[in-house]
């Protein structure tokens, strides 16, 4: 069995998408229908950068989405592959729910670009931060920041392999519990380059602001099953889907507990669509004998066929 898996914010790049768009006239059309979606030149952003504006949330978002997709429609075109199972990390979710037919690709575009916007203006630049936890594991460090949290907010963020969690919060309470989880035997606690404090429960007003957008989208019956990040299991159900995607905005991304759930369902490859290989890494971590690859261009197209 297959699994697509599409990657998250800080898997941008300036140049993503380029190669595809360049020798793909399949990859050229996704890149113009965002534009057209939008009303903005996406793709010479996400071609020539500037990086400062490529890592605006409101920017990062959409251009992620658009590349991932421009990179999944070349991959079914070129090689004939169809997933069992579809899953992503945080924004890579909605490029699993466009591979699995439910969102229409113009409007997934346009909800992320908002959901960007919403997700930065629920808390103001500098109140919030996130980092990175290495070698503590999940329940050691829910205790770290209970601990830490003295009446701010601190919570795992994302659990994406064994020994790596993200934390996010105030950032006096992310302070405390690096400062923390380092007594407590963590080998490293690095601060996250972000401009908010993603999935805890500080993004609650962007999920009430996100909500009335979802509810204006028609979606479509799921052709294959996503794995949500808030439940780490398959949603076949589209009716299901926005109060996934709603709560997901606040709630920690299960990754290592999707993917193995994936293997434990009977996924032995994985594909990492989109920019960078940053999944197809973690895969191999979380499952030490799933085949991980990843496509972003012509190059990784070839290592697929």
């Amino acid at each position: 069995m297959i699994a697509f898996v599409f990657p998250g914010q800080g898997s941008q790049f300036a140049g993503m998408g380029k190669d595809l768009a360049d020798n793909f006239a399949t990859a050229r059309t996704v890149f113009e229908e965002a534009n057209d979606a939008i009303g903005f030149n996406l793709s010479d952003l996400c071609f020539n950068g500037p990086e400062e504006d490529l890592k605006l949330t409101t920017n990062t978002q959409p251009a992620i989405l658009t590349t991932s997709i421009a990179a999944l429609r070349v991959l079914e075109q070129e090689t004939g592959l169809r997933p069992d199972y579809a899953a992503g990390h945080s924004l890579g979710e909605y490029s699993a729910l466009v591979c699995a037919g439910t969102m229409n690709f113009a409007d997934a575009v346009r909800t992320v670009r908002q959901r960007g916007a919403f997700m930065q203006q629920a808390v103001p630049v500098g109140v919030g931060a996130m980092a990175a936890i290495l070698g503590l594991d999940g329940a050691d460090l829910e205790t770290v920041c209970q601990a830490a949290a003295q009446g701010e907010v601190v919570a795992p963020a994302n659990f994406n392999s064994p020994g790596q969690v993200v934390i996010a919060g105030h950032t006096s309470a992310v302070e405390r519990a690096m400062a923390l989880a380092k007594e407590k035997g963590a080998k490293r606690a690095l601060p996250l380059p972000v401009s908010a404090p993603f999935h805890c429960s500080l993004m609650v007003p962007a999920g009430e602001r996100l909500a009335a957008v979802l509810d204006k989208l028609v979606l479509a019956p799921l052709v294959v099953p996503v794995v949500s990040n808030v439940e780490a299991e398959p949603n076949q159900d589209a009716n299901r889907v926005r109060d996934l995607l709603v709560r997901q905005v606040s709630a920690p991304v299960r990754w290592d507990a999707s993917v193995e759930r994936m293997a434990a369902l009977g996924v032995e490859r994985f594909i990492e669509i989109g920019p960078g290989k940053v999944l197809a890494g973690l895969v191999k971590r979380i499952v030490k004998t799933a085949d991980a690859q990843n496509m972003e261009d012509t190059a990784s197209l070839q290592k697929l066929l």
